[in-house]
């Protein structure tokens, strides 16, 4: 035990120097260059002080924003003394062979200097990031005394980096361990895109289904008999209650499952904070569960505002897609004069009626001479 703990302090201490060039005596004088204006620096971290209660929808013993290797068994929020607010996670390792990890994944850009941080308690705790492209050393600490500490790393993105992956963790047979007040500070991302059609001159049209509480086998044949590509908006319950069946609906080349937040709340009603979980959340359970990440998202409701175009930037999304027709439940909806038109996308849901709702969009498509087409392709 004490070898493998010396070698991690071995490992963990090391710090490489880089050597700045000298510039040369024989260069031109040049005029100079204006003062460089830093970007905004925001902070990155879903739920970074674990105040934000897990949705009655949420996988089951989830921590909001994360995802620990125990699960519950190990992972929980606690109202004890924690470093600020109302509560602090802690991890206790139920094994010997556990270190109580628990990570989130950051939306990053690339070539881009980020500071993490946290608080906390135990002893030998570690924080980090991987997939950065140029990954360091974790910061860490082998005790906190009992108390609060604090911890920081910085780390530089690669050429490619879009996402880093987040971690605290303990150590083996080190006993239980706290965090509180997370951060990742870096340069704010450029906001989602609002959009309700897709610009396009092509004779294509959009169709997009909400939700998967109702599931049936007339609607999976439709699909499958008409080869139509579709845009999956599933929760993550049903998602993961029935993943083989999505599976089997967006099969059709162009076809994709993209996010509709973890509850189906009115996001309007929630705070930028509260947003980031709920869109986040779902990009990760259905990234687990079909190994794409969404970058398009639903708003529940329709309803969005500036601080739900920036949540959804910070959980990876390029595009905040409502609709320009309805054909749910019966419906036969165009929100724009005429018929459909080019780039509408059509708003349907998981219903015991998709099959006919599928079937009368199709007619209306086939009408204004328009094809059904993937969705995603078109937003890159």
């Amino acid at each position: 035990m004490s070898s493998r703990l010396s070698a991690l302090a071995a490992c963990a201490a090391l710090t490489v120097f880089a050597l700045a060039a000298p510039a040369s005596a024989d260069a031109a004088p040049t005029a100079a260059p204006a003062p460089a204006v830093d970007p905004v620096q925001v902070d990155l971290a879903t739920n970074p002080g674990f105040e934000i209660p897990a949705s009655s929808l949420a996988d089951w013993g989830s921590v909001p924003g994360w995802r620990c290797a125990g699960g519950p068994a190990e992972a929980a929020l606690s109202t004890t003394a924690p470093h600020s607010g109302g509560s602090a996670l802690t991890v206790t390792p139920v094994s010997g062979d556990s270190t109580g990890e628990c990570v989130q994944t950051v939306s990053v850009q690339p070539n881009t200097t980020y500071t993490a941080s946290a608080w906390v308690r135990g002893s030998y705790v570690f924080l980090g990031a991987t997939g950065t492209g140029r990954d360091v050393a974790p910061a860490w600490a082998e005790t906190t005394g009992g108390g609060w500490k604090q911890l920081t790393t910085r780390f530089t993105t690669g050429p490619t980096a879009s996402t880093v992956r987040l971690y605290v963790h303990g150590w083996y047979q080190q006993g239980p361990f706290s965090v509180d007040d997370v951060h990742v500070s870096g340069p704010a991302p450029a906001p989602a895109t609002p959009a309700g059609s897709v610009a396009t001159t092509d004779k294509v049209v959009f169709f997009t289904v909400d939700d998967g509480w109702q599931r049936t086998p007339e609607a999976e044949q439709f699909i499958a008999d008409h080869k139509l590509p579709i845009t999956a908006f599933p929760l993550p319950m049903p998602a993961g209650t029935d993943p083989d069946f999505f599976k089997r609906v967006t099969a059709v080349a162009g076809s994709s499952v993209q996010d509709h937040s973890v509850s189906h709340t009115d996001l309007t009603t929630l705070s930028a904070a509260e947003q980031q979980v709920e869109i986040c959340d779902a990009r990760d359970s259905l990234t687990r569960i079909f190994g794409t990440a969404p970058t398009v998202f639903r708003p529940p409701f329709f309803a969005w505002n500036a601080d739900t175009l920036q949540a959804a930037a910070n959980c990876g999304i390029r595009t905040v897609l409502t609709a320009d027709a309805d054909f749910s439940w019966g419906a036969s909806n165009v929100w724009h004069p005429g018929t459909l038109q080019p780039g509408d996308v059509v708003l349907l849901h998981w219903t015991d009626t998709l099959a006919t709702d599928l079937q009368r969009a199709l007619a209306a498509a086939d009408a204004a001479g328009l094809k059904p087409a993937g969705l995603a392709s078109y937003l890159r």
